[in-house]
Formats: C-alpha cells, structure tokens, sequence
C-alpha cells in the first residue's frame, strides 16, 4: 500500500516524499518536470514521468503501485504569472485535480491531502488569518486552488471521498541538501541569485506600519511543512476526524528587512537593501494562525528564522557545487 505524491519531484513535494519515507509509509511520484527535478527524488523512490491531466497514466499508477491515497501537491504555482496566463493556469489546476479525482473514483482512491494556498484568503482585513476568514482570492491561482478545494468537498458528498486541504503562504529552507527552492519569483531564491551575481537585494517599500516599516509575512520551514502533509495522509489512514482545511502558520510573521538581515549574517555577505516603491496592493502584514493544525496535524515552528536561513543557503551552495561539477565532466 503506497501513497501517490504527485509533484514529488518538485522542492515542496520532494520534502512530502522524504517525510512519507521517514514515517515508514510506501510513495510513489508521478511528475512532468515542468519544474521539478529528477535529483529531488530519492532513488529508492519511483518516479513517473507524467501529467495528472493523463487520466490514464493516473489510473496506471494508482494500479501498478497499489496506491491508496494522494497527497495532491502538483500544480501551476505562480500567483503573478498566471494573471497573464489565466488558461493554463486554470488548465493545470482545476482540470488537473477533476481528472485526478475521477481516476481515483474510478480506482476506488478514497482519500486526498491537497496541497493548497493561502492565497485563497486574497488580501485578507485582518493582521490573523484563520481557516474561517472571508475567501477573496486575487488571482487565477488563488481562484484554482479555491476551486480545487470546492471540487474535494463535491466528491465528497458524492462518493465519500475523505480529504483535507493545507494553506500556507512562504514556504522557505531546506530539510535536504539535495533540494532546493529554485523558484524564479520566491524571495530566498531572489535574494541569494542577486548576491551571488553582485547586485543589491531589493525591498519593496519601507513605509508600512509595521516595527521596521517593511511588510510582515508568513515563513514556514519546507520540512515542517512536509511532516504535517504525512500527520494529514496519516489521520486519514486511521479514519479519524479531520478539518477540510488548516492553515499552516506561525501565528507572528517575520519582516523583508529581518529577513535581509539575517541572509546577510549567514552569508557572510553585508548589504544595505536597496528600497524599491511599494508593489500594488501589498498588505503590510499578513500571518495566519496554526492553532487548528497544531491540534490535528502535529503542526508547529520547529525551526527559527535562522535555521530557515542557514538551511536555504547550504542547500543553494550544495546546487551550484553539483553544477560546477557537472560542468566540469568531459
């Protein structure tokens, strides 16, 4: 009996897969590596090169590996990009989750964590973000993981379907140097790309109400993260109760300067951050509570600011190194 993470080979996926390993629990990774990377999945781990838009390749693998859950974390990420490429994202998200859900219907797959997004919060009224605040997503992202969550709770009532979706806004660090955030839009990545390529990290606006007048976010440790997708698969393993959806927060947030500040210590590489005009419609600050989660899902900050930090760097260090080796092969 294995679990199917689909998007396994991507950064927070193969962390899923990691953490399923370390529980003792069988996976099996079904990606099309539009961005994810071989080298992220562990060789004792099957891979299948893939969409989850192939309904039959799904029901294929569901077969072949004898699957009996999904934790569902493959998916068009980039809430700024998909403004300009609505379809697709639309195509990626929402039709990938309806064709996922009729082959696990068919192949009689009960159960789903969903790996989904607090963007479905849009621009939240409160500093607190809790499962219960209003859903005004912002952008075709935001509506595809809103939308995927609706389809869960229809098949649900149709055929029974056992599910849970996780939200979280910034996913940072490294639990395996092996796997890194690679994102072109992530802040880390951002900031570590432009230090090593001698430019200055930029703050986008340094007038917010906030301690340190720049805006307040929500980080979460990528290996944290994971632990609470497999407490999630676990839970509804065992038939016990289970939200449709948590958050995964910190319940504090952490501010772009603090975070400038403690790459530099890191890297050992001092820098003024140069500021930047405000983006439009950036909140000063938005952080969502864990409370629920840490009740159900053994959800809690396991790491620092500085462990997030430390971790992202050495990850990205070890990336170029593989690279410069590569390079240098005949």
């Amino acid at each position: 009996m294995t679990w199917l993470v689909t998007g396994g080979a991507g950064y927070i996926g193969a962390h899923v897969v990691r953490a399923l390993q370390d529980s003792g629990l069988g996976t099996v990774v079904l990606d099309d590596l539009s961005s994810g990377d071989t080298g992220f999945v562990p060789r004792d781990v099957p891979l299948v090169h893939g969409s989850v838009l192939d309904g039959g390749l799904v029901e294929r693998v569901l077969d072949d590996h004898a699957v009996r859950g999904v934790i569902h974390v493959a998916g068009f990420k980039y809430a700024g990009v998909s403004v300009q490429r609505p379809l697709h994202t639309y195509e990626q998200n929402v039709t990938g989750m309806a064709v996922l859900l009729a082959a696990m219907q068919d192949r009689g797959v009960d159960r789903v964590v969903f790996s989904s997004s607090a963007a479905v919060y849009g621009t939240p009224e409160t500093d607190i973000v809790t499962e219960d605040t209003p859903k005004r997503p912002q952008s075709p992202y935001g509506e595809s993981k809103l939308i995927g969550e609706w389809l869960l709770r229809d098949q649900e009532i149709a055929v029974g379907l056992r599910h849970t979706s996780l939200r979280y806004f910034n996913v940072v660090g490294s639990g395996d140097p092996a796997v890194y955030d690679k994102s072109p839009h992530n802040l880390f990545p951002l900031v570590f790309d432009a230090l090593v390529g001698g430019r200055i990290p930029k703050i986008n606006g340094d007038d917010y109400p906030t301690p340190d007048g720049t805006n307040v976010r929500d980080y979460v440790h990528v290996a944290d993260l994971a632990v609470s997708h497999v407490a999630a698969a676990r839970r509804l393993d065992a038939g016990e109760p289970i939200e449709p959806a948590y958050n995964l927060g910190s319940g504090e947030g952490v501010s772009v300067r603090e975070i400038m500040t403690t790459i530099g210590e890191v890297t050992g590489t001092a820098f003024e951050p140069e500021i930047a005009p405000r983006r439009p419609g950036d909140p000063a600050r938005v952080v969502a509570s864990g409370d629920l989660a840490a009740r159900d899902l053994d959800w809690r900050m396991r790491h620092s600011l500085r462990d997030m930090v430390e971790s992202a760097w050495a990850a990205r260090l070890a990336a170029e190194s593989r690279h410069a080796d590569d390079a240098s092969q005949p």
